[in-house]
This record gives C-alpha cells, sequence and structure tokens, in this order.
C-alpha cells in the first residue's frame, strides 16, 4: 500500500472495524490481526479500551496507519464505547468484531457483498464457530419471540454445511456489519443498556425504521464466546434480564404491547421461578427484574420518539417475529419473510 492508498483510506475508507476492549487478554492482538489480514483493504480500524486492567491494550501492536487504539478512562460499556467509536468513524458501514472474535480473511468482503444481493439491508449477521471447541456453531443470527425472548440461533449446535443468505431479527454485534446512516439515525445503541441484549435493542429500531437483516453464512468469525465476561455470570444474568424487559417495553408497538404483555411477564415470571431452584442465579435475575421495572420511565419516553418515526407498521413487525416455542427451545432459525433480491 502506497502513500496516497493510505491517505484515501483514511480520509474516506468504506468500512470503519470497531473492536471494544476491555480485559481482553491473549485474545486482543490476534483479534487486530486478523482485521489486518483481511482481503477487503477500503478500511480504517479504531480499537477502544475500556481502562482495561490487564495490559492487552499496552502490549498491542498496531499493524499499519489504518489501525487507531483509542483509551478511555473508565469502562463505559459496551454500548457507550461503540458509539464513542462510531461518532469517530468515516466509513460507511461500521463492522463490529469482539476483541475474543477472530474473523476470517475474506470476512469484510463476504459482508459487503451481502448487502449488493438484497434490498434494504442495514444489517448483516456472519456465521460464528466456537473458538475453542471444534466443530461446534457459536450462532447464526439472532432472532425475537413474540414473548420478548431473543437467541442466537444455532449456538451450541454442530457445523453443518453453509447455507444460503436469509432473513434475521438482526445481528449478533460480536460480529456484525451496520449501515452507519441508519445506525446513527437511530440513536445508535442505547448506553443505559451498559452490555448483553444492546444489539437486540438496536435491530429492533432499525428495523422498525425500515431496516432489514441478511445473515450470510458465507461471512465467518470464530469467537472465543463469553471467554471475557463468562457464560451466565451474575453480571450476564443481571444486564440480559434487565435489558430484555427495557427491550420489549421500549420497541414492542402499542397495539402489540398490549396484546403480548401478558406473555412477556409470564415468561419473565417462569425465569424467576426457575431461579429460586439455582441459587446461583436468584438474585441476579431478582435485581434484574427489579431494576427493569423501576427504570421504565425513561425507557417509555425512548419509546415516543421511536414510534413516532418508525416506518414499519404492528402487523408487517408481526411477520419479523418468532411465533413457535420450539424455535427458543431448540435454538433453531424461525422462517421470516423472504429478503428481496436486488435487480
Amino acid at each position: 500500500m502506497n502513500s496516497l492508498e493510505a491517505s484515501s483510506i483514511k480520509q474516506s475508507p468504506n468500512i470503519s472495524v470497531i473492536i471494544v476492549n476491555y480485559n481482553g487478554g491473549e485474545w486482543l492482538q490476534r483479534c487486530v490481526d486478523s482485521v489486518a489480514t483481511q482481503d477487503f483493504t477500503d478500511f480504517e480500524c479504531l480499537i477502544v479500551d475500556n481502562a482495561s486492567t490487564d495490559g492487552s491494550a499496552a502490549a498491542l501492536t498496531l499493524p499499519d496507519d489504518r489501525f487507531r487504539l483509542i483509551k478511555r478512562d473508565t469502562n463505559t460499556g459496551f454500548a457507550a464505547a461503540n458509539n464513542y467509536a462510531a461518532q469517530q468513524a468515516k466509513g460507511t458501514w461500521l463492522a463490529l468484531l469482539n476483541p475474543d472474535a477472530f474473523a476470517a480473511p475474506d470476512w469484510l468482503t463476504q459482508m459487503l457483498a451481502a448487502t449488493a444481493r438484497w434490498e434494504d439491508v442495514a444489517m448483516v449477521g456472519c456465521l460464528q464457530h466456537m473458538a475453542l471447541e471444534a466443530g461446534i456453531l457459536d450462532g447464526a443470527g439472532d432472532f425475537y419471540h413474540f414473548t420478548g425472548l431473543a437467541w442466537r440461533a444455532k449456538f451450541g449446535h454442530p457445523e453443518t454445511d453453509p447455507s444460503d443468505d436469509y432473513e434475521a431479527f438482526g445481528p449478533c454485534a460480536a460480529a456484525a456489519l451496520y449501515k452507519a446512516e441508519l445506525f446513527h439515525a437511530v440513536g445508535g445503541f442505547d448506553e443505559r443498556f451498559f452490555c448483553y441484549h444492546e444489539d437486540v435493542d438496536l435491530a429492533f429500531r432499525m428495523r422498525l425504521a425500515g431496516g432489514r437483516c441478511v445473515q450470510t453464512d458465507k461471512a465467518r468469525v470464530d469467537h472465543v464466546s463469553s471467554g471475557i465476561s463468562g457464560r451466565a455470570s451474575d453480571f450476564a444474568v443481571y444486564h440480559g434480564t434487565r435489558n430484555r424487559i427495557w427491550t420489549f417495553f421500549k420497541n414492542m408497538p402499542l397495539i402489540l404491547l398490549i396484546l403480548l404483555l401478558p406473555f412477556h411477564i409470564a415468561v419473565n415470571s417462569a425465569f424467576f421461578v426457575w431461579s429460586l431452584f439455582r441459587s446461583k442465579r436468584f438474585t441476579p435475575t431478582y435485581k434484574g427484574m427489579r431494576d427493569g421495572v423501576l427504570g421504565l420511565r425513561p425507557v417509555w419516553k425512548q419509546r415516543q420518539a421511536i414510534h413516532k418515526a418508525r416506518t414499519l407498521s404492528s402487523w408487517q413487525l408481526m411477520k419479523q417475529l418468532a411465533w413457535s416455542p420450539r424455535n427458543v427451545v431448540k435454538r433453531d432459525i424461525p422462517s421470516l419473510p423472504a429478503l428481496k433480491r436486488k435487480n
């Protein structure tokens, strides 16, 4: 790459890759190196360090001048750090990558290609493999049940042959592509969420604004999967519980909110009862439900602006939700409306 090409990339890259690091340890350098070896080169990479204490940011070697390290004084959370980087990003598209995720060399190429195949695409998800468990999938797109439950499809499933592109409710933000213009138009991630479920909430708002999500198995990453925060930790259970409630109340159109609220209450009550028999789950579940309910007043204010600007009808949204409990239990891929191929 000559100096003229590098200057052009820095001024107006097609894609801005954002990596938010908090104690990413040994994984961070490997993650950054996987971006450096992409066969698509028209990108910048902003690495935001949320006041890590493990020395991962200090030890990081930046591959070239497309990469920039931004250090923050406190841990502001995944949502706020991504928003902070997005405000500085120059790309038409924002590609998010967790510090414990490692992109295949054609990751950016394949995600960008998917946006050219289908109409109204504002989000792209990719196939995630377990980095530490050979032959096991980490996820194939996020989906949303009418009760307010969200899940990552195929999590823990054995690897199968790649599928054709299909519509997901939204991408898992551990490795995803977002259209920058719409990302900013809907306000980016909700920083009150801190982390967990923030990608589902963002996808919901982008859908209400007319954006759609294509899930492409051609774009692949290996993901350690909760390698930093831990699976089912108190932190994850608390934020997942609280943010699930906020996502439902903030985004569900009023008529559907009224009709589906009993089911949402029933599901959350079931989680609470289940936590009574899982001593380690009880406290974070209780606190998450308590803070979720107590925090609804500002959420209700947010929904007024969201639904004033939405272009998606309640009927259209209903067709983009999952309705079978089997989908949730089995982490299956529900059938959503077919994407429209560009001419």
